[in-house]
């Protein structure tokens, strides 16, 4: 409900600009990233995980809601920075705890499976938020509502992981063939360092919806083309992962990379509105591709300390958000959005044959 109203409220009742939303996304990341670390270490210890995802969304239902009574931008900043404070601690401790209760031939699929149901969350949010607006509430009214679904998936969520063996912490049994140590050195880093990079040279999001309204998408159809953005990525999310299952992760990734590529190109150009749109959606298949894959692969780098190693995914991720976030805001504010997307593809395409020439290279060494 919040997120796809941040860049007309920061823009526009706020005074904010691209460099604002830029920082805004980049920020909240950092923050993120440095919590992840943590949490991510506390993960694999028996008995934390159903803490640290209980916190973590009892800490976004709290924070979120505050955007509403918000004067300035930076107020803004301040407040999503305290919500990924949240995200901070129940990620890792969520995906060990996906990658704890399925076998690893069925992970990518289980991860893509939870996917699917986080987006379908995203829908549901983008159309309250779109309804709430035709009815004629203000952004903030809208904004400040979104605690009442808060507070109930908070507590669908308490009930559930009270009754979650593996919630506790590390305790399944390695099944035949799945590796019994984490991968150390260069075989863990490479990848995560590449992953990493192709999160870096994405445009963030929220700019991506300030390129829609640049195209021409009017202010209240946007939480709907969100909606539809998030329909498209839950529909793609299971046969994402089980793509993974079966090509492994590491080509999906790189197909995933390639299609963002061709995204931002697209929308680079002199679209219509309806031309951005779809080309925006097409940003659900690239969700499909790599979300699933890349924790899927986590997860095989990492098969005992699970935690801990979605904790330094997870970091390095949101540590390249804040300069990602400026360069891109930057580069948006002073050349315009086109400028920005152009970079950003020819970029991601960079990093997609470096990360094909790892894999190839990782590959023999294993040989």
């Amino acid at each position: 409900m919040v997120y796809p109203l941040l860049p007309a409220f920061v823009t526009g009742q706020l005074g904010g600009g691209a460099l604002a939303l830029g920082v805004l996304d980049g920020a909240a990341e950092l923050t993120s990233s440095a919590i992840k670390v943590v949490s991510g270490r506390l993960a694999d210890r028996r008995g934390w995980r159903a803490p640290l995802i209980l916190g973590g969304y009892a800490i976004a239902v709290l924070v979120r809601p505050l955007i509403a009574v918000a004067g300035s931008a930076w107020q803004v900043i301040g407040l999503r920075v305290g919500d990924r404070v949240g995200k901070g601690l129940r990620t890792p401790a969520r995906d060990a705890l996906i990658a704890a209760a399925a076998p690893p031939e069925v992970r990518g699929r289980a991860f893509g499976f939870h996917r699917a149901a986080d987006h379908f969350g995203a829908v549901l949010g983008s159309v309250a938020a779109w309804y709430l607006l035709e009815r004629g509430l203000a952004v903030r009214d809208v904004i400040g509502w979104s605690a009442l679904p808060g507070v109930l998936a908070f507590v669908v969520l308490a009930v559930l992981l009270r009754g979650t063996t593996v919630a506790s912490g590390p305790s399944r049994t390695p099944s035949e063939g799945e590796a019994t140590a984490d991968a150390v050195g260069r075989i863990f880093w490479a990848p995560v360092l590449v992953l990493a990079a192709l999160t870096f040279f994405r445009v963030p999001e929220a700019l991506l919806l300030l390129r829609l309204q640049d195209l021409g998408v009017a202010v209240p159809a946007v939480p709907l083309v969100w909606a539809a953005l998030h329909v498209v990525r839950s529909a793609s999310s299971y046969p994402g992962g089980w793509i993974s299952d079966r090509l492994g992760p590491r080509a999906t990734v790189a197909a995933g990379g390639l299609l963002f590529a061709a995204v931002a190109a697209g929308l680079g150009g002199p679209l219509s509105a309806a031309g951005a749109v779809t080309t925006f959606l097409m940003l659900g298949p690239v969700a499909g591709l790599t979300e699933s894959a890349e924790r899927a692969l986590v997860a095989r780098l990492a098969p005992v300390r699970t935690g801990r190693g979605f904790g330094l995914y997870h970091a390095l991720i949101g540590v390249t958000a804040l300069p990602a976030g400026l360069a891109f805001g930057a580069l948006y504010q002073e050349a315009g959005g086109s400028a920005a997307l152009r970079a950003s593809a020819a970029a991601l395409i960079a990093v997609v044959a470096l990360w094909l020439a790892v894999t190839t290279i990782q590959t023999r060494t294993q040989r």
